[in-house]
């Protein structure tokens, strides 16, 4: 468990905003992948601190469950979007999705103001001697992407499909000559989000050899992509890994 303190907060498109973490203690995580998650931990609305689990393993769960809602922080799953242990910061960037608690601790949240996280690991699992990959994610995969990107070589062809909810949460992404990023954006329309992804992922010219994919994001868009590819276009599974970040219609616990 390792706790933290907001440096800054910026908004890099209307539907973003990215939160600068840092402190001495960012020196106690060991980022294993680009991809890297973590679980969130911050305060909720009218509590003036953070209470932090006493205990880095899978029991803090049933501590946190035990405490009441007036000292129990709020807990959401996120991906690292920068790490820079040299200057003890990291960044967390965070899709906002309404009200929700999350994207309002996001939008207001001011220097000095706490917070924590626990690793969770990775699950970006390129396999060896692939040389093509697929990377399929909506809004709240998009940071997890962007930093997948950040790491990938000029060797590794990689075509990016990526679904945001207006034209203006495009954005500029330097990538090397090899990737090739294709946007989409709902803007207002009645669509089901990733519902523009699965329709470009059914439509795409795909290699007919060998490729990794990672796809996530709304369930059914996670589900449906990996699904298309198995049954549709012979996909191995062992070459794909999909996960679910939110479902429609069901708030995170907390």
């Amino acid at each position: 468990m390792i706790t933290l303190e907001v440096r800054r907060r910026e908004f890099p498109t209307p539907g973003f905003a990215c939160v600068t973490l840092g402190g001495p203690a960012v020196r106690d995580l060991v980022v294993a992948g680009n991809d890297q998650a973590v679980r969130l931990f911050f305060p909720r609305e009218g509590q003036t601190g953070l209470r932090m689990p006493t205990v880095s393993n899978d029991a803090w769960i049933a501590q946190l469950l035990l405490w009441p809602k007036s000292t129990r922080p709020w807990v959401r799953n996120l991906t690292i979007r920068q790490a820079r242990p040299a200057d003890d910061e990291i960044d967390i960037e965070f899709a906002l999705h309404g009200d929700s608690p999350m994207s309002a601790w996001a939008r207001t949240a001011e220097p000095g103001t706490p917070a924590g996280i626990f690793d969770i690991g990775t699950m970006y699992r390129l396999p060896e001697q692939v040389d093509r990959q697929l990377l399929v994610g909506d809004e709240s995969a998009l940071p997890a992407v962007l930093s997948i990107l950040d790491g990938t070589p000029p060797t590794l062809a990689t075509e990016v499909y990526l679904e945001v909810p207006t034209r203006a949460d495009i954005r500029a992404v330097e990538t090397p000559a090899g990737v090739r990023v294709h946007w989409f954006s709902r803007d207002g329309a009645d669509l089901r989000p990733g519902a523009l992804l699965v329709a470009a992922v059914r439509d795409a010219a795909l290699p007919s050899d060998r490729f990794y994919t990672w796809v996530a994001g709304e369930s059914w868009l996670a589900a449906t992509v990996r699904r298309h590819l198995v049954n549709d276009r012979g996909v191995a599974k062992r070459d794909i890994s999909f996960f679910g970040y939110w479902r429609l219609g069901r708030a995170a616990p907390g």
